[in-house]
């Protein structure tokens, strides 16, 4: 069993985002620390990308304001290898197509795994176009993880068959971004999942309270939460934190 599928093995599991470099590297290593500390069971990395397809605009903003610190790929793999010293939770990259490119696939891959990242996420890869990447990720045991999408319809049993680590099920269509209300018919495709797969399926996209987290772990395997952990982060910055810690211990407590 890989690292990630372990962080659902004990119950539902909670997913925080966090965007390296907001506000600054020494910040986001407290931010990991803070949130394994308080019930994280896997943590997304999103590594700063000036063209964020999937984002909306608090994690847009995010985005940018690592990057005009001046945060890289090298320096987010720094900050990776500090944080394996001590944090034991599954990590895993949140990125785009053009960072891993630009860094050389098998270089990139190969450092996700020496570093300790257990898995990678690329959202703009289609399923179709995946295989690049997915043989790079296999020959150094790092999971690509798979997406699916209220519009994958007919594609859903046939990407499950082949997902690995966990399958991030998106919430709604659309960018990342807090919602009120989320109305797709989660239930139908995380069956069709279920059907398909034993691969944990966690969702993404639009969760933001507690009960949203919930409802959602309710219907499948974990929640996953980013534009609403940034949002604090972009509150209180350096002093983020302490926050980000007690609103991940809140939210693992309500699945």
């Amino acid at each position: 069993m890989t690292k990630i599928r372990q962080a659902f093995s004990r119950g539902k599991a909670f997913i925080p985002f966090i965007t390296c470099g907001d506000p600054d590297l020494e910040t986001t290593a407290a931010i990991v620390r803070a949130v394994a500390a308080n019930g994280a069971d896997l943590i997304e990395l999103g590594i700063p990308f000036s063209d964020p397809t999937a984002e909306g605009p608090v994690i847009q903003a995010a985005n940018i304001r690592a990057l005009s610190g001046g945060v890289n790929t090298d320096k987010v793999f720094d900050l990776v290898r500090e944080l394996r010293k001590d944090v034991t939770v599954p990590m895993v990259f949140m990125t785009y197509a053009n960072v891993v490119f630009s860094y050389g696939s098998d270089r990139f891959i190969r450092t996700c795994a020496e570093t300790g990242i257990d898995g990678l996420i690329l959202p703009d890869i289609p399923f179709e176009e995946k295989e690049e990447f997915l043989s790079v990720c296999h020959k150094y045991d790092v999971d690509l993880i798979s997406l699916i999408a209220p519009t994958s319809d007919k594609r859903v049993s046939m990407i499950a068959k082949e997902a690995e680590g966990f399958i991030y099920l998106v919430s709604s269509l659309g960018v990342t971004g807090v919602r009120s209300e989320i109305n797709t018919d989660l239930s139908s495709i995380v069956n069709v999942i279920r059907e398909s797969t034993d691969v944990p399926c966690a969702i993404g996209f639009g969760i933001s309270t507690p009960q949203q987290a919930h409802d959602m772990a309710a219907v499948s395997d974990g929640a996953i939460v980013g534009s609403a952990v940034i949002k604090i982060i972009e509150k209180y910055g350096k002093d983020s934190p302490e926050y980000v810690g007690e609103y991940v211990r809140s939210m693992k407590e309500a699945l």
